[in-house]
């Protein structure tokens, strides 16, 4: 993804401490204190422009969703999508998903969701995988027990490895499709590269991967 640079973003992010939590580590185990209720809580690792977290957030009022995006010249897309909406159930991190340990407890997070990620195609560089057992071992200390993970990419070559993957770890699969839209599935939430690759008729595959410990 080629990222435009925004100079004025980290001001205009701080001037939204209610959208962009500016100090996440404070609440890990707290998540429930800043939403002030004890719904589920779902996180998206790479939520870009948020238009996947804001239509969760919309079409389910009973659960939290909080995005991590790291590029402030994506995530101030993101806030300025959640700034016209009355979301208080979603908020965002702006910060790389490597630390979400340093962000949320052991057994604190309902549902993770990786949508469309960078599949790093180079065998070098699948250690950057967000489904590679490097990222796996931390998802799995801030997941309940039966925690799940959904995956959407339209990349065949990540998702059979992300296939692979969950399954050499220890995760049971449910609900694998190698084409979503023409299966079916009540209640999908798009994301912005899923709108443009599904509109030119490229399959888009989806897992769901359940943690039992």
């Amino acid at each position: 993804m080629r990222l435009r640079n925004k100079p004025w973003a980290p001001e205009e992010i701080a001037k939204h401490p209610n959208l962009i939590i500016p100090n996440p580590k404070e609440y890990k185990m707290h998540w429930h204190e800043l939403f002030d209720n004890d719904n589920p809580l779902y996180v998206e690792v790479g939520t870009g422009k948020g238009k996947f977290i804001t239509g969760m957030g919309e079409q389910n009022s009973s659960i939290n969703v909080i995005g991590i995006e790291k590029y402030d010249s994506v995530i101030i897309s993101a806030m300025e999508r959640l700034k016209g909406l009355d979301l208080p159930n979603v908020k965002l991190i702006k910060d790389d998903v490597r630390g979400i340990m340093d962000f949320f407890g052991k057994n604190e997070v309902d549902r993770l969701f990786i949508n469309f990620t960078d599949p790093w195609p180079k065998i070098r560089h699948a250690k950057h995988r967000l489904t590679h057992e490097g990222f796996l071992k931390k998802y799995v200390e801030i997941l309940k027990e039966e925690g799940e993970i959904h995956l959407k990419t339209d990349n065949r070559h990540l998702f059979e490895y992300s296939l692979q993957s969950f399954s050499q770890f220890g995760f049971t699969l449910k609900n694998i499709s190698l084409n979503l839209h023409e299966d079916g599935l009540e209640g999908n939430v798009m994301t912005e590269y899923e709108e443009k690759f599904s509109a030119k008729g490229q399959p888009i595959y989806r897992v769901e991967a359940v943690w039992n410990r």
